[in-house]
Order: C-alpha cells, then sequence, then structure tokens
C-alpha cells in the first residue's frame, strides 16, 4: 500500500524531509503523497519515515492501493537508478522492509 495523509494532518511538514523518495509535497490544505513515487520505505528503512514522525499520526497505510513488498523495492530501484548502495542491498535480498519485522 503506498502511504497517504489523512486529514488530520496540521500541516508542520515535519514528514516531507524525511521521504528518501521526495514523494511528500505540499498540498492545498494537507500535506500530500505521490503513491507512484512512495515506496513505504521498503529498501531504506524498516519501517515508514513518515509515520515515525509525525506529531499526529495522519501517515497511514491507503487500503484503497495495496502493493507487495516485491513491487515497492522495483519502485525504489527505478526511483534512484544511480544508488549503487540501494542496488547492492537488493541485489543481496538484505534490505530493510516493514514487511520483514
Amino acid at each position: 500500500m503506498a502511504t497517504h495523509i489523512t486529514s488530520e494532518c496540521i500541516n508542520c511538514g515535519a514528514c516531507e524531509p524525511e521521504c528518501p523518495n521526495s514523494a511528500i509535497s505540499q498540498g492545498d490544505e494537507v500535506y500530500v503523497i505521490d503513491p507512484d513515487r512512495c515506496t513505504e520505505c521498503v529498501g531504506f528503512f524498516d519501517h515508514e519515515e513518515c509515520q515515525a514522525v509525525c506529531p499526529v499520526e495522519c501517515c497511514l497505510p491507503d487500503p484503497g492501493r495495496t502493493e507487495t513488498e516485491d513491487a515497492l523495492v522495483k519502485r525504489a530501484v527505478e526511483l534512484h537508478p544511480d544508488d549503487a548502495e540501494l542496488k547492492a542491498r537488493v541485489t543481496s535480498g538484505e534490505y530493510p522492509s516493514r514487511f520483514r519485522k
């Protein structure tokens, strides 16, 4: 699932700099996450960084967009074609993921 930001967002901006994929931006009323750039931090962290820093816990999995770990890590590599460390982690199968807790 891509993560989405609910209407409870207080526009604090804590989440935006934490996203490894630059998927978070200021929307009209609340911050928003581009689901085509969201990897749920798979490949980078064992948890979703936006959720970890959100003071009102409004960064939640989007029930309308279920995705597998394989799809998310593939997207991470596509979004970061020059990240040799990410590619090495993925190739070895030793990458962080919330699916592996």
